[in-house]
């Protein structure tokens, strides 16, 4: 008679090898088959029941002089046989299996319910539902974190783990908070199997300055100047992330997902037309691609084109309604429309899907600062801190909350906290400059140091130049405010623009000249006034006049019949 143990064995190998065929209602039944098995009585303790046990599902105390013979895939790398578990670990092994196969076979419920007992991160998802607060906040942890670190750790110690393993290493490390740990394990996953993107993905997001992403020490390999190119966007190191990428156009040509990568690193330089192009030859390429599309409906958004923005909406709600993606486009949508309700309530339902999704969180503080809720703003910028602490928008966005809330000290803060990690953005020092010059503050000094890094970052809207000739004329510094308003008259005549603001130019540039006696600079920009009708005419005639009296010494003649 066939004892027991070996019919375990030869199914264990043949689900096994079923999995890996696809042949998974074969790998399913005999599963079924596996559990059961009735266990021997002398190895049965309380840890070991069927469906109460202490243990984790993948935990096992691999015995090193026994294993199963199954193929190897020929992918470069070496990897162990696949090991006998103890008894004591059998029956969870098995009941992995046939959870495994269930899922295989798409029927999750049931695989649901073989593991009911040992699932930390259901546990964890299910604690969170039931302890979040008004945003979903939530301290609930993964309870089976503890353990899964311990006999991992073993593993690796007695060198019975693969690339795989590590991996996983890397994520409970990362999750308890041991980010240099993880980075190790990662780092040794990567080397030992470089195709594993999840890794590489996890391995970047420990990488929060260039000195830690310098330290790594990683196998030279094609997969290595993805990371790079990833990780170098993640730092805002976007020259050197878009020289990554143009390397690697080179080898996939075809790459849409390089084409998205660039077109992301275009985004954060704000080439919002050259991304406008790029999204477009990417949904011609791939007419049902979700992924990266939000980021095009911001650009959409900036450039306030509704249309566009409606369509694109559209697209993405028929082709896939249920991802995150899909709901910040269309709560951008009703955003760029004023309705900032709904906005909110397709922001949630992102969160819903997916509740570590940043955009989410920080476009979710936008809307309520535009409906004037501050604390929910901040509670939302707040999470989107939590999920990534070098993100500049959510830090941005905080300071804007405090800032409506007439809190300059705070605001100042964060302001400091944004440009800490995004330097190179005028947006930011402007906003720092402006909370300078609050009542509260008054310091006007520090806020045209910040103007004037703002003009070296190339201020396009032209806010800091103007703000700096304003604040030196306020403190009579009247040549550096001709100086600056020059400036900004410069850049108003190369935009073609007019307004409230070149008329205050070139009242001031006037005065300035005229009471400096450089008559003809004086004229020049009091003809300049005479183009506008109005009070500004009558003001271009009466400087007119003043120099006239000041170059002949005698009154001027009457300005009524002054050609124009």
């Amino acid at each position: 008679m066939v004892s027991k143990e070996c019919c375990r064995n030869e199914i264990r190998a043949a689900i096994r090898q079923l999995s890996d065929r696809c042949l998974y209602s074969a790998a399913k039944w005999a599963g079924e088959q596996l559990v059961g098995i009735e266990q021997d009585p002398s190895n049965f303790t309380p840890a070991n029941t069927r469906f109460q046990r202490g243990s984790s599902s993948i935990r096992r105390r691999f015995s090193t002089n026994e294993s199963i013979s199954t193929p190897l895939p020929s992918v470069g790398f070496s990897q162990a046989a696949t090991p006998l578990p103890e008894e004591d670990e059998a029956i969870d092994g098995d009941i992995y299996l046939l959870a495994k196969s269930y899922f295989d076979c798409r029927e999750y419920r049931r695989a649901s319910h073989m593991l009911r007992d040992q699932a930390g991160e259901k546990r964890k998802e299910e604690e969170m539902i039931e302890l979040e607060g008004p945003l979903g906040k939530s301290d609930a942890i993964n309870r089976e974190l503890v353990s899964l670190e311990r006999d991992l750790s073993a593993l690796r110690r007695t060198g019975a783990i693969d690339s795989f393993g590590l991996y996983l290493y890397g994520v409970v490390l990362k999750e308890k908070g041991n980010e240099s740990l993880a980075r190790a394990s990662l780092v040794e996953s990567v080397n030992s199997y470089p195709w594993n993107w999840s890794a590489w993905s996890e391995l970047q997001s420990l990488c929060t300055s260039i000195e830690i992403l310098n330290s790594l020490n990683l196998n030279n390999h094609w997969m290595k100047e993805f990371f790079l190119g990833n990780a170098y966007q993640e730092l805002r190191m976007h020259t050197e992330s878009l020289a990554k990428y143009e390397y690697l156009q080179g080898i996939f040509s075809f790459s849409n997902y390089i084409q998205a990568q660039t077109a992301k690193a275009q985004y954060s330089l704000r080439e919002f037309d050259q991304v406008e192009i790029m999204f477009e030859e990417l949904l011609r390429n791939d007419p049902y691609r979700v992924e990266d599309m939000d980021l095009y409906s911001n650009v959409l958004y900036a450039k306030e084109a509704c249309a566009a923005l409606s369509y694109l909406a559209h697209k993405v709600f028929l082709t896939d309604k249920y991802r995150p993606e899909s709901c910040c486009i269309i709560g951008n949508y009703y955003s760029l429309k004023g309705q900032h309700e709904k906005a909110v309530m397709y922001f949630r339902r992102a969160l819903k899907l997916n509740k570590k999704y940043l955009s989410a969180w920080t476009l979710m503080g936008h809307e309520y600062v535009e409906m004037k809720n501050t604390p929910a703003a901040i509670d939302a910028y707040r999470r989107a801190v939590d999920i990534n602490p070098t993100d500049y928008r959510a830090w941005y966005g905080l300071g804007q909350a405090y800032e409506m809330m007439g809190m300059p000290f705070y605001a100042l803060h964060y302001f400091r906290k944004s440009i800490f990690f995004l330097p190179n953005d005028s947006r930011l020092w402007i906003a720092m400059a402006k909370c300078y010059q609050t009542e509260q503050l008054y310091m006007l000094e520090e806020a045209i140091k910040c103007y004037k890094r703002a003009v070296n970052c190339t201020d396009t809207e032209g806010i800091a130049l103007n703000q700096l000739a304003k604040l030196h004329q306020k403190l009579g510094r009247n040549e550096e405010a001709a100086y600056y308003f020059e400036k900004d008259l410069e850049r108003m005549d190369a935009e073609g623009l007019e307004g409230p603001n070149m008329f205050e130019a070139l009242v001031f540039l006037a005065t300035h000249f005229k009471n400096h006696k450089k008559f003809e600079e004086a004229e020049v920009y009091c003809t300049r006034l005479l183009d506008y009708s109005g009070p500004e005419k009558e003001k271009a005639k009466s400087l007119l006049r003043g120099i006239r009296m000041a170059q002949t010494g005698f009154p001027s003649m009457d300005l009524e019949h002054f050609p124009i």
